[in-house]
Formats: structure tokens, C-alpha cells, sequence
């Protein structure tokens, strides 16, 4: 697994790729994850539970948690890592991820097999836009497969990165539902509590929740908003709270760690999402697990993730969202949605064992399928175009040269191989013995 976005850092690309590499670590598969490190200390080998390998490579991030593209720096750390540890798949995540597009470029080099999962939805008109969207095709061009996380995902990437749609599959996020359970019964109350859980930013529909809280509080005076969740728009929300007088009615958490997710969620009635862009949304899914019923934005795959009657849509506009909001009230002051009844059905539909199986699948077709040689993969690069065509075929050549210095420079049997597997079930004796006795976790 590669990519810059892994713990310790929080949010749903690193809960995905972690659960993804655990279940198939269970499933009795050698997983490791490179990714870049974190100051002051985070850097090296780490281990995590249930013996998971992770390589911390030093080197900074330059926006976003994203390190900056280079293309051959990294190259000496990931031949490294792929000879040492005998990697014959790599799988890189996330369409910004510089480190994720350069082991798809660099993985060729050394005959491993590449799959790619796309987590996010991107537009087509704007300039940032049109810049990712052809480094993504030129970085997939010789991918071998490349997973989405909706159909609607799937759609957006075949058409950026102008993959054949036959190699781009579809597996959905999951999550461990037992993480996520309603509050116990408790008398009826008049107070209805909205939960908004999100990073604060535009493109999380922030600016419609500044919009339709307001009129949202006056127009149900039993309603009151609890916000977790940081970033650039917080100023925006505290504003709004001051102007209209609502800090008895809005209250803003800021930062909230994923482990106090499921304790924020259970003190709400409804969860609302008001996202402008969302290929997933792992934060619905959590939410209606936890019991809560959910009003979101009609946007991206979201309407692939829960059945009609336990969500509400609305178009993203101001009067929509006050629409659908005045709708869910109805429905939950009505006692129309049962949390447990929604948990139940959230369990049977989302599994991370299954998640694993099903990309287990996408592993063995792509290792069955024939590899491409060079010169096919210079001919499909060449064929981005006159001017894209020739950077990246460019790139390709130095990439192959520079290997090949490495080759004489640093051979094969100079490396210090890793030869032994990790056994998870003497792992799991440790743990649970450094846990009941002081002096083994100092021994250990």
C-alpha cells in the first residue's frame, strides 16, 4: 500500500487503507505501507496492530499532507522497499498522492504488478482541475487496474484519466460497524439534535450550512446543531453564530479525533452532510450505523450508500437543504426511523472482510494478466499527446536510466532481504501480554 494519506494523520483515505491492509493481513497476505513521514519523530519502521509494516520515508509534505512531486528522489527508497521485502503488487491510493503515482511509475520497473483506488471526485472546466486530471492519466496510463469507491467515482475516473472502463472495478468503503452503536433507549426528549461532523472546507458545503442553520433554528425553536470538525471555514460558522445570536443553539467542537466519533453521533437525532462533491462518504455511513437519521446533498455516489427510507436529499441550494431538513424533523419527532432497526441493516450491508475479499479478486487478475513491456508502455504514453506525450515519455526514459544506475550502483545482493514472515498469532500473544505485565512490555 502507498500513498501520503495514512495515520497518523485522520480521515477516510488512512482509515481505508489501514482497515483494507489489516483484513488482508487476516486473510494471510504480506502487507506493508509506504508513506511519507511525520515530524518531529515519525520516520523509519513503525509497526501497528495486527502487524502492520509501515515505512515512514523522510521526506516533507508541501501542501495537504502531499509531499512534492519529484519523480527520482524516491525511486533509491522504493526499490529498496519492493527488493527487501519481496513486493510483487504495489497499491497506491488517492488521485493527489504524488508518492502513490510515482510507485505505479517506478513498480514497472522491477515487473510488480500496480492497482490503483481512486477516492475522490474531481470537476472537468476549472484549471486545477484539468492539470490533475491529465497527470492522472498520464501516471494510469500503464496501470494495470483501478478500483473506485462508487459508480459514480468509477464514471468521474474512466473519464478523467481515460482508462478502459473493463479494468476500473467498483468496491465500496466500509467500516466496523461494532464501533458505531446507538444510544441506549432513553426517555423521549423535545430537543432534536442535528450532528454535522466534516473537515470545514468549501468543498464540504460548509457555506450552505452557514446558509440554512439560521433558518433552520427559527423556524424550530426545539432544534439545536452540533458541529465538529475544523478548518478554513470555522471562521464562517462563528460568525454566523454571533450575527443571529445562536450560541445556545449551535455548538462548535472543533478538532474531533475518529475514536470520539461514535460519542458525538450518539447525541444527535440526525446527521447532516452538505457536501458539494463527495465520491463516498464514510461520515454517512458512520452516522446512519450510529443510529441517526440522515439529511446530505444529492451529490456524487452518495446516493448509492443507504436505502430511500433511511436518508433525505436535497439539491444543493439553501432553500433545499431547509427542505429536506424540515422533512427529517417530521420523520424522527414522529418516531418514524429506529437507530437500532438502522444499525441492524448498516451491519449486513457493509463489511470490511468483504472489502477484502473482493480486492483480493482485483489482485488475481491482475497478477494473471499479462505484463506490458517497455516499449508498450512508451507508445501509450507517447499517445497523451504532442506536448503530454513527450514530458512524460521523457520522464519515463530518465525513470529507467536513473533504475539502471541503481542497478550497478546498489545490486540486488548487497540489500539485506527480509526473510522471515511475521507470525500475527505471536504477535497477538504479545500484545496481550505486554498489556497485563509491566516487565514484558519493557522486555518486548
Amino acid at each position: 500500500m502507498i500513498s501520503d494519506f495514512f495515520h497518523p494523520n485522520v480521515g477516510g483515505v488512512e482509515n481505508h487503507i489501514y482497515m483494507l491492509s489489516a483484513n488482508l493481513l487476516r486473510r494471510g497476505h504480506k502487507v506493508i505501507v509506504v508513506t511519507h513521514s511525520h515530524p518531529p519523530d515519525r520516520v523509519g519502521v513503525r509497526w501497528m496492530l495486527p502487524g502492520l509494516k509501515v515505512y515512514y520515508i523522510p521526506f516533507p509534505t508541501l501542501v495537504s499532507s502531499a509531499t512534492l512531486p519529484d519523480f527520482l528522489t524516491f525511486l533509491p527508497y522504493f526499490r529498496t522497499i519492493v527488493l527487501r521485502e519481496r513486493i510483487n503488487l504495489v497499491h497506491a491510493h488517492a488521485s493527489l498522492s504524488s508518492l502513490g503515482h510515482e510507485g505505479i511509475l517506478h513498480a514497472h520497473l522491477m515487473g510488480v504488478r500496480t492497482v490503483f483506488t481512486d477516492h475522490s471526485l474531481f470537476g472537468f472546466a476549472d484549471a486545477a482541475s484539468i492539470l490533475t486530471n491529465k497527470l492522472l492519466e498520464a501516471m494510469l496510463r500503464n496501470v494495470d487496474a483501478a478500483i473506485c469507491v462508487s459508480h459514480t467515482g468509477r464514471e468521474n475516473t474512466v473519464l478523467r484519466a481515460n482508462l478502459p472502463p473493463e479494468d476500473v472495478y467498483v468496491i465500496p468503503n466500509a467500516l466496523v460497524a461494532s464501533q458505531f452503536k446507538p444510544a441506549p433507549v432513553a426517555p423521549p426528549s423535545h430537543t432534536i439534535t442535528i450532528v454535522v461532523v466534516s473537515r470545514l472546507a468549501y468543498r464540504k458545503g460548509v457555506d450552505l450550512l452557514v446558509a440554512a442553520a439560521p433558518r433552520i433554528c427559527a423556524a424550530f425553536p426545539n432544534v439545536r446543531f452540533l458541529v465538529g470538525g475544523d478548518g478554513p471555514k470555522l471562521i464562517d460558522l462563528l460568525q454566523m453564530r454571533e450575527k443571529h445570536f445562536l450560541q445556545d443553539r449551535i455548538e462548535l467542537l472543533g478538532p474531533v479525533r475518529h475514536r470520539d466519533v461514535p460519542n458525538v453521533l450518539i447525541q444527535g437525532s440526525i446527521f447532516l452532510n452538505t457536501s458539494l462533491t463527495e465520491s463516498f462518504g464514510i461520515a454517512i455511513l458512520e452516522a446512519a450505523c450510529a443510529g441517526l437519521y440522515v439529511v446530505s446533498t444529492r451529490v456524487g455516489g452518495v446516493p448509492e450508500i443507504l436505502p430511500e427510507d433511511m436518508i433525505s436529499f436535497a439539491n444543493p441550494t439553501e432553500d433545499d437543504v431547509f427542505r429536506a431538513m424540515a422533512e427529517a424533523i417530521a420523520i424522527v419527532s414522529r418516531g418514524d426511523h429506529d437507530p437500532h432497526r438502522a444499525h441492524e441493516r448498516i451491519r449486513g450491508f457493509y463489511d470490511w472482510g468483504q472489502v477484502a475479499a473482493r480486492t483480493e479478486i482485483v489482485y488475481r487478475a491482475v497478477m494473471a494478466s499479462p505484463p506490458r513491456e517497455l516499449w508498450t508502455r512508451i507508445e501509450r504514453t507517447l499517445a497523451l499527446g504532442p506536448f503530454a506525450g513527450l514530458i512524460f515519455t521523457i520522464i519515463l526514459a530518465v525513470d529507467c536510466l536513473f533504475f539502471m544506475f541503481l542497478e550497478w550502483w546498489l545490486p540486488r545482493e548487497d540489500l539485506d532481504y527480509v526473510d522471515c514472515e511475521w507470525d500475527l498469532g505471536r504477535f497477538g500473544k504479545i500484545v496481550q501480554e505486554t498489556r497485563l505485565n509491566p516487565d514484558a512490555q519493557r522486555r518486548h
